[in-house]
């Protein structure tokens, strides 16, 4: 495709579609055929999942897709239902209205319109650095335990028995003290359908097992009167566009609705963030996260407005859209388009459907968010980080998922402050002029006679300060005959008000002492708040070195004339 003004024009303005990639429309579309044909049974997934009807799993495929590729910024992003918000999503509705009904939907779709309205004021106030707070050990331990969650949510339907609840454990509860009722019938017919999309995963990746088992479902309930043997089935399905309403709630379920979209808010930001960052590495492409919360607030304010619930930045549709030959939003407009062909024309097979298919499809999505792998690399290589994944997953299991994304929050910032609050300190050390060792920060460790260098590794602020004090006071204390502590500061670029109150307290104690207190490798950004805050005049500028090798010969060259 030739660059002309008119294509750049494009290209500006759709970023997420323009230019065509090379291969043209034809195979862009038919990307997104192929798409559509994998994406579709999970949307029906997603929509159990919700507690919305069936339908509006398709929804999800058709406006907010549009949406997110004519406003959106990155090119390798499926926007559209997700097992995570889904699960949010029932939560934290469930215990507001019934799921399945209409109220439940209008209910769903102004937790959609509010998270779309606190995705634009995101925009507006360039908020897309909020998805860095989410560190990726609490992510992984999050999105595990809403798989538990969402796979013990749909043991009952898998194997045909009644359950009422929405607290995890009661529902876990109920299905193992029912057992003897399995319905063997049901329960066949999910081991079935588990059968065929394991067996296509495993041996024909290429084939979409999901679809094969609903179009496989569907005709044998029509030609064996599934319903008649007491296998529940979806029911009939309205076809034709979504119509476009604007939803009405009363008012004090609509500020009981908050708490819900601000956990599926920070859900999107941070797993579509994720997601967009990971395939434009891959694929050499810089990511725009403010645009791309342009585009998601659009897709849902579009979702809430078009009878559907909360989208989200897809990492497994986001996937799928990578294998079957997508390298734009061009591919999600074809898949849209599919999806709109299916509404008006395909919806009516949908009522021999079994409830039990819908639910083995998101039994194998739920096992697919249980991260194995990442939870195993972790307790490889931090016990701690382990520990706190372990306990995040536990929390959305026990608390329910808007609690746990707020846990999760919590516990990334803590991880953060714990990190600057006890940084890793050490006292240098030096086997030859150019070989530097640094040893745990103890008394009686001289790099030079009298001389101790001592090193913090982060900037000074009033939480760690004390630690850096405390901790300088036990060395020289410790410390016969020492005359000078030279501070290497390359880890330090800037210093609170509270931090330099301690250090002039500091130098005020070593002084006392006959000890000196210098500073080496001092970055522009430290000096300036140590010469605003008058510690540099308080600790001599000629105690101030650009190096560690300038303090110490400083210091040699004073032993020498002394």
């Amino acid at each position: 495709m030739s660059n002309t003004p008119f294509q750049k024009r494009l290209a500006s303005l759709i970023p997420a579609c323009f230019p065509v990639p090379k291969g043209g429309l034809v195979s862009e579309i038919l990307a997104g055929v192929s798409l559509a044909a994998m994406n579709i049974p999970q949307a029906l997934g997603y929509a159990r999942i919700a507690g919305t009807p069936v339908i509006t799993g398709l929804y999800t495929l058709l406006f907010p897709v549009i949406a997110f590729a004519l406003l959106g910024g990155a090119r390798y992003l499926f926007v559209a239902a997700d097992s995570a918000t889904a699960a949010i999503l029932s939560t934290g509705v469930s215990p507001m209205s019934r799921p399945g009904t209409a109220d439940f939907l209008a209910h769903a779709s102004v937790v959609a319109l509010m998270v779309g309205f606190l995705l634009f004021l995101a925009r507006v106030l360039r908020l897309g650095f909020l998805a860095d707070f989410l560190s990726r050990s609490v992510l992984i331990g999050f999105l595990t335990g809403v798989g538990f969650q969402v796979g013990i949510a749909v043991i009952g339907q898998i194997v045909g028995i009644q359950v009422g609840s929405s607290v995890t454990w009661q529902q876990l509860l109920t299905v193992l003290t029912h057992l003897p009722s399995v319905h063997l019938p049901t329960l066949l017919v999910s081991a079935c359908v588990l059968s065929v999309i394991l067996a296509t995963r495993i041996w024909t990746p290429k084939v979409p097992g999901s679809l094969l088992a609903v179009l496989g479902t569907i005709s044998l309930s029509y030609l064996l009167d599934f319903g008649g043997h007491g296998i529940k089935l979806i029911g009939p399905v309205e076809g034709g566009l979504p119509n476009l309403t604007i939803p009405v709630i009363p008012w004090k379920d609509c500020q009981a609705l908050i708490p819900v979209a601000g956990a599926c808010f920070i859900m999107i930001i941070t797993q579509s963030s994720a997601t967009a960052r990971a395939f434009g590495v891959k694929k050499h492409l810089a990511p725009d996260e403010n645009r791309d919360l342009l585009g998601l607030g659009a897709a849902n304010a579009v979702a809430g407005l078009t009878g559907t619930f909360v989208v989200n930045g897809s990492p497994t549709q986001t996937a799928m859209l990578e294998s079957c030959g997508g390298r734009s939003q061009i591919a999600n407009l074809g898949t849209a388009a599919t999806v709109a062909v299916i509404l008006f024309l395909l919806t009516g097979p949908l009522k021999f459907l079994p409830l039990c298919v819908l639910g083995s499809i998101v039994l194998i999505v739920a096992l697919g968010m249980i991260d194995i792998k990442g939870l195993g690399r972790l307790r490889r290589c931090s016990r701690k980080e382990f520990l706190l994944a372990l306990g995040t997953a536990a929390s959305v299991v026990v608390l329910g998922v808007e609690y746990g994304i707020c846990l999760a929050i919590v516990l990334s910032l803590l991880e953060h402050v714990q990190h600057s609050y006890q940084p890793p300190t050490a006292v240098i050390l030096r086997d030859t002029v150019e070989h530097w060792r640094m040893e745990k920060a103890l008394p009686g460790h001289c790099i030079e006679p009298g001389v101790v260098l001592y090193w913090f590794g982060a900037d000074l602020y009033y939480a760690n300060s004390s630690h850096f004090c405390s901790e300088i006071r036990n060395i020289v204390w410790g410390t016969p005959g020492i005359r000078v502590l030279i501070v290497d500061c390359g880890a330090i670029t800037a210093m609170d008000y509270s931090a330099g109150q301690a250090i002039a307290e500091l130098q005020r104690d070593l002084s006392e002492k006959g000890v000196i207190l210098a500073m080496a490798r001092i970055t522009s950004a430290l000096r300036s708040d140590m010469d605003v805050q008058g510690i540099t005049d308080l600790i001599g500028r000629d105690h101030i070195y650009q190096s560690r090798k300038k303090s110490l010969a400083a210091f040699k060259v004073s032993d020498a004339s002394g």
